[in-house]
Order: structure tokens, then C-alpha cells, then sequence
């Protein structure tokens, strides 16, 4: 294999661009694009091609092993409050707590707290019914409401488990879950009132209306309670912070200590989200219970392989000895968590994925959190959140999620670059900067 630094860069560069091309340009579907890119780095190097197929399966197999429960779970807890009216319930609880006068301000926190379990698109699909009979109903600014929803949803999407972005980096750089959900959390909050804010701003400068012709329904659902409905997102949430806690707090007693760690294992909390879902819901029959939890595996698969193809690539990476290399080259003790979070940028921004960023610049950034100063617990916290912070940057054509928001609010392409991208842009520089801010409270 070749080990020239210049050479194993130009190769690194142009297995990168090589993704990019592939996803934004031809739109061939990230998995296939990862594991592509696997194999022309690898050949590159003049890699064996035994040992690139094998590396190839070591590290999606990897990848499967650690975060491959996770992700169905969380997708089918996702499913199941969809179907069950919890989203609705809890949508129209906070409204009402809120009042019609914090109308955007209720959409940004429903959308922080669906967003919690459910993937931002999914998210927005199922709550966009909702968010355009509000705007009508109130006359506020479908633009407004659409982006306030949107930003709270984006912000959780990009930082906590259980999203994929996130949980593989997590699982990558062996960063502990209950201590990425709470820190994840913190720092999500000032990103979503950023786009909150932004969502007023730009409200009032871009008229938008929905088309008149158009009836939207509201679908409540009537068998469950407010306290029904959060419960099977609390919970979770809960168990993997008390986790988190027995492992930092070394006077808890062993028994709880032991049943804390074995109830928040992240596997576990999702599953007891689920089943208190599917308890909730009375009168249902197995069939239709059978029905969703297939359809949670299946809506689960397409994420699952484009994380093991990450994987994979990454596998190919590290294979390549980079950290060595750039710790020699660039001056990476300097750069501190600045450097996951252009790389992560500049990925977004060209390919359109906030997961596809992160899994991506996870597998450039393992091997230099030694040369970045990074290499401890915290440091590593620190990393993920950056890289977080960084795929919210820049949302526009290339990424799906734009052309969700703009379907499924009826709103113009012109208005969504106005209103939309530039939130994006703020949201993932105030989060880099709660970043920073976290970096100088905690040892690394």
C-alpha cells in the first residue's frame, strides 16, 4: 500500500468529491455511493483487494453491532406515535399551554420535542397537516410557522442519540449516550430559538399564503391523555440520563447503580418507549401492532445500510493511517474542535446529508483526536457536538429535507432559500459557539 502523505490526501480528496458527485450530482443513493468510494480509495492505495473487501465487512459489521438495535427502535418508536395520535396530542397540548399569541414559538417546541425520537423529515410530514391548519386558523405566516417546526426539528436531529448522525459518532469515537443526550440537548436549545427568531424575522419579509383551494384537516387523536402521549418519549430521555448519572455518581448503591445502567443502556430505554407506545394504545388488534413494528424494521433498513456503508468507508480510512500522517503535516494541536466542524461543514454543504456528514467526517476525525488535543472523554463529547453543529450547515437544493419543508408547506423555492438556508447557516454557528463555550467549562 502506498503510504505517500501527498498521494494518500489526493486519494482521501477524491474519494470524498467522489460521494459528493455521486449523491448531489447523479443522485445514486448514499449507501452505494459510500461503498463505491470504499473500493476506489482502497484500489487507490493499491489496497490488496482481499484486504479491501474484508475491511469493507469489518467495518460495516462494526457499525451494525453497535448502533444497528438502536436505530430500529428508535425508527419504530418514531412509527408507532405517529399512528397512535401521540404527536398530535402532545402538538395540540402545547398549543393550548402556549396560546395562539407564541404560535411559532409552539411549533419550534413541538418540533424540538417530536424530534427527539422521530427523524426531521418524518417529523415534518407528520406535523405538516397540523402547521398549515395553524397558519390558516391564526393567519400567521406559513413561511413562519414552516421554518419555526422545521429549525426546532433540525436542531435535535443533528446532535442526540437516538438519530444516526449522531449515534454513530457516538458509537465511532466511543462517546457515552447518556452523556451525548444531555449535553446534545442543552445545546440544541439555543439553535432552535435561533431559528425560531429567524423564522419571525423572516416571516414578516417574505409573504407567503397557502393556496386556497387547499383543505387541511387536523386529526386528533381522543383515547390518549397529554401525560399518555409524552410518556414513551420522558422515559427514554429519562433512563439513559439516570444512566449516565450511575456511571458519573460513584456513591449511588450497586443494586441501582446496576438497574440504572442495565434500564438506560440506550437498546433498552427505546424498547421500554416503544412498549409504553403500544400499551397506550388500547383497542387495537395484534395485526395492526404487527404492522407497525414491520413497518419500523423496513423504514429502519435504507438508514441502517447508509450507516454500515459509512462504516465501511471509514474502515478504509483508518486503514490508510491519516492520523499519522496529519498530525505530522498540519498544525491540528491549534485547530481543537474547529477542525471536525469545517470538515463536517463543508460535507453538509456539498452533499446535501446531515447524516452522510457526519458519519463521514467521524471516520476522518477518529484517527486525529491525538494530534487535535481530543483524545479524552470529554474531548471527544466535544467533538461529536461540533460535528453536530457543522451538518446543520447549509441546508438547500441538495438536501432532501429543503424539499420536504417546501412540498409539504406549499411554500416556493425562492422563499425557502430566503427563509430556510440562512436559518440553517445561524443555527450551526450558535451551536459551534455553545460549543466553544463548553469546551472552556470542561477538562479535555
Amino acid at each position: 500500500m502506498i503510504n505517500s502523505f501527498p498521494y494518500l490526501l489526493m486519494c482521501l480528496l477524491a474519494g470524498i468529491v467522489f460521494i459528493v458527485i455521486l449523491t448531489a450530482r447523479f443522485k445514486i443513493p448514499a449507501f452505494f455511493a459510500l461503498i463505491a468510494a470504499s473500493f476506489l480509495v482502497g484500489i487507490s492505495v493499491l489496497m490488496p483487494m482481499a484486504d479491501i473487501l474484508n475491511t469493507i465487512k469489518d467495518g460495516f459489521g462494526n457499525i451494525m453491532k453497535s448502533l444497528g438495535l438502536i436505530i430500529v427502535m428508535g425508527t419504530t418508536l418514531g412509527v408507532v406515535l405517529e399512528h397512535n395520535g401521540s404527536i398530535a396530542v402532545m402538538s395540540d397540548f402545547i398549543i393550548k399551554k402556549m396560546g395562539e399569541k407564541y404560535i411559532a414559538l409552539s411549533m419550534n417546541i413541538i418540533g424540538f420535542i417530536v424530534g427527539m425520537p422521530v427523524f426531521c423529515d418524518s417529523g415534518f410530514i407528520i406535523l405538516s397537516s397540523l402547521n398549515k391548519s395553524i397558519s390558516r386558523r391564526t393567519g400567521i405566516s406559513p413561511l413562519t410557522t414552516s421554518v419555526s417546526l422545521a429549525t426546532g426539528l433540525l436542531s435535535v436531529h443533528c446532535l442526540i442519540p437516538p438519530h444516526p448522525g449522531a449515534s454513530a459518532a457516538a458509537t465511532l469515537l466511543q462517546v457515552d449516550f447518556g452523556k451525548l443526550l444531555l449535553t446534545g440537548i442543552v445545546i440544541a436549545i439555543p439553535a432552535s430559538l435561533v431559528g425560531y427568531w429567524w423564522a419571525l424575522y423572516t416571516g414578516k419579509k417574505n409573504v407567503v399564503k397557502l393556496p386556497e383551494e387547499e383543505t387541511i384537516e387536523t386529526i386528533l387523536s381522543q383515547q390518549l391523555s397529554a401525560f399518555q402521549s409524552f410518556m414513551p418519549i420522558v422515559v427514554p430521555v429519562i433512563l439513559m440520563a439516570a444512566r449516565s448519572f450511575a456511571t458519573w455518581s460513584k456513591s449511588s448503591p450497586q443494586i441501582l447503580s446496576t438497574i440504572l445502567s442495565s434500564a438506560g443502556e440506550p437498546v433498552i430505554a427505546l424498547a421500554i418507549g416503544v412498549l409504553l407506545a403500544l400499551l397506550s394504545w388500547k383497542g387495537k388488534k395484534m395485526k395492526i401492532v404487527s404492522t407497525l413494528l414491520s413497518e419500523g424494521a423496513e423504514k429502519a433498513g435504507g438508514i441502517l445500510v447508509i450507516i454500515g456503508a459509512g462504516g465501511s468507508f471509514g474502515a478504509i480510512l483508518g486503514a490508510m493511517h491519516f492520523g499519522e500522517h496529519f498530525s505530522k503535516v498540519l498544525p491540528l494541536a491549534s485547530m481543537g474542535i474547529l477542525f471536525p466542524f469545517l470538515i463536517t461543514s463543508l460535507l453538509k454543504t456539498a452533499q446535501g446529508s446531515s447524516t452522510v456528514a457526519i458519519i463521514t467526517a467521524s471516520s476522518l476525525v477518529l484517527p486525529l483526536l491525538p494530534a487535535l488535543g481530543l483524545d479524552s472523554a470529554n474531548g471527544r463529547l466535544l467533538c461529536v457536538l461540533s460535528m453536530g453543529a457543522g451538518s446543520m450547515i447549509i441546508s438547500h437544493a441538495n438536501d432532501a429535507y429543503f424539499w420536504v419543508i417546501a412540498r409539504f408547506s406549499s411554500i416556493e423555492t425562492k422563499p425557502m432559500f430566503r427563509a430556510y438556508t440562512p436559518a440553517t447557516l445561524l443555527m450551526g454557528l450558535v451551536t459551534f459557539g455553545m460549543v466553544c463555550i463548553l469546551s472552556l467549562l470542561l477538562p479535555h
